[in-house]
């Protein structure tokens, strides 16, 4: 797929300003698009959309479901305008922070909301509702079924599903038909969840495309253990006959660190190919429903992947192993058609890699924060960058660009003043119009970065487990003044 040359806002839906202690999919999410809008701006970035869990500190990277939309999100508004919900239902509303998501809280606060909506249309709902609902069960039903499930079993078992009874742990039909039954009311309020996200979502999708924005999702390659993707589909992945993970991912030491052991389960992409990649195709045509354009994350494994043998702690004693390659790419394509990939490809560049993106034109990722200043000719200077590129000034898991700036070596400011043309007076907006300025087909800014924000507004500290994802955006955020000047730039650059 071939981008013109557009430009847009990192913002994850969480950091929307709204009253229930969290972004969601109302009016917060409506004034964002507007905002873009007044900005010229016609892309809007946020992190994967799926179920998040307290214990994994909310990370929208170890969701419940690779195909589930996160309830947490559900505008509750829309379900007191629609009948679900009255004023004394939501009312005394908790005295949430506007700037910070204290998810536990809110989830609290939420969750009781959704069964009471969940409660009343089962009473109350209107024969088209229960139709629509109905239609939606049918429709998804390839993933839905499994997951409504599987998150109702976590009502009765404690932790993670590798830990349940054996027959229900491996899935088996008897046992699975049966917990279906006795926890039915349960299943259903899970799937109504899932109805009342999906609508709202694509409500919220039409009401971007329709003022010129198109919505850029996140896919990342692996899925959480406890999921009801592992779980309901576990022939898809590399594991024992107890179900539990053979190997698991991560990342080799580089110079500098210790490497990475995320835990993920791999996948069997041999089982995966023989089958017509089945899983992954029912993923990525519930994705591409849902966004327009999609950023790949950690690319390197569908080149190679690095596996650590589940009983190591240390990322050391893994190895490489072949990933899918062109001919993943390549089904995908013969299924869907031109593929709306970005990718993310920072970390292990390696010339098979860069061969892979290559070869089905995905732009790749530029950061001017892993830039050397004074190093002439480094790749993330924006400068440098190539056209098949997207450039940011910022990402989920970077500092602010003002935030890196307050840490950076006086050589470094010197260098990149002179590389950017700037006094550092205003270094948000220096870099954000050097990256407008570049070769790069699409250019992204963070609001952070837009509103010139510090350290303190970082959303995500790689490798801690803890108060990340928090950061919200107020309705004083979307500055008109800040529109202004961010469209002015993108006229001056020349980017859709």
């Amino acid at each position: 797929m071939r981008f013109d040359r557009q430009s847009g806002v990192f913002m994850h839906v969480t950091s929307l300003p709204g009253p229930h202690g969290i972004g969601d999919l109302g009016d917060g999410a409506r004034a964002f698009v507007d905002w873009l809008a007044s900005a010229e701006q016609s892309l809007w970035q946020f992190c994967p959309l799926g179920p998040t869990a307290s214990i994994h500190g909310d990370s929208p990277y170890q969701s419940y479901s690779a195909f589930a939309g996160n309830p947490l999100l559900v505008d509750l508004r829309r379900l007191r305008e629609e009948g679900y919900l009255t004023d004394d239902d939501l009312e005394p509303v908790p005295e949430f922070s506007p700037h910070d998501v204290e998810y536990d809280r809110v989830r609290e606060y939420k969750t009781e909301m959704l069964r009471t909506a969940h409660d009343r249309f089962r009473a109350e709902a209107t024969d088209e509702d229960r139709e629509a609902l109905e239609s939606f069960r049918e429709r998804e039903s390839a993933w839905l079924d499994g997951y409504a499930l599987f998150m109702a079993l976590r009502t009765r078992y404690d932790g993670a599903w590798i830990e349940w009874p054996q027959e229900i742990r491996t899935h088996e039909e008897e046992a699975a038909e049966r917990h279906r039954e006795e926890l039915a009311e349960e299943v259903r309020y899970r799937e109504f969840v899932q109805f009342v996200f999906d609508r709202q979502w694509r409500d919220l999708k039409s009401y971007a495309n329709e003022r010129g924005v198109e919505l850029v999702g996140d896919l990342p390659i692996y899925v959480a253990l406890d999921s009801a993707d592992v779980w309901a589909s576990p022939e898809a992945f590399d594991l024992t006959e107890e179900n539990e993970p053979a190997a698991v991912a991560g990342v080799p030491p580089n110079p500098g660190d210790d490497g990475q052991r995320w835990g993920n389960p791999l996948y069997d992409w041999e089982y995966l190919r023989e089958n017509g990649y089945d899983w992954w195709m029912d993923r990525l045509e519930r994705l591409f429903e849902l966004v327009d354009v999609t950023r790949i994350d950690h690319f390197k494994g569908f080149d190679e992947y690095w596996a650590i043998p589940a009983n190591a702690r240390s990322p050391e004693a893994g190895e490489w192993r072949q990933g899918p390659g062109a001919a993943f790419f390549e089904a995908v394509e013969e299924r869907f058609g031109d593929l709306p990939f970005v990718v993310e490809d920072l970390g292990f560049i390696d010339q098979s890699m860069v061969d892979l993106r290559d070869r089905f034109g995905f732009p790749g990722m530029r950061v001017p924060q892993y830039a050397d200043w004074c190093q002439q000719g480094d790749m993330y200077q924006p400068m440098h960058f190539p056209e098949n590129s997207v450039g940011y000034t910022s990402t989920h898991d970077t500092n602010t660009f003002v935030g890196y700036y307050r840490d950076l070596p006086d050589q470094q400011k010197d260098c990149l003043h002179y590389n950017v043309g700037a006094d550092g007076s205003e270094i948000h907006w220096s870099v954000i119009d050097a990256v407008w300025r570049s070769n790069a087909v699409l250019a992204f800014t963070t609001m952070q970065d837009v509103l010139g924000l510090g350290s303190e507004a970082r959303f995500n500290l790689p490798g801690t487990a803890q108060g990340n994802w928090r950061w919200r955006c107020t309705d004083e955020g979307f500055d008109p003044d800040a529109a202004n000047r961010l469209a002015a730039l993108t006229d001056e650059h020349i980017r859709n």
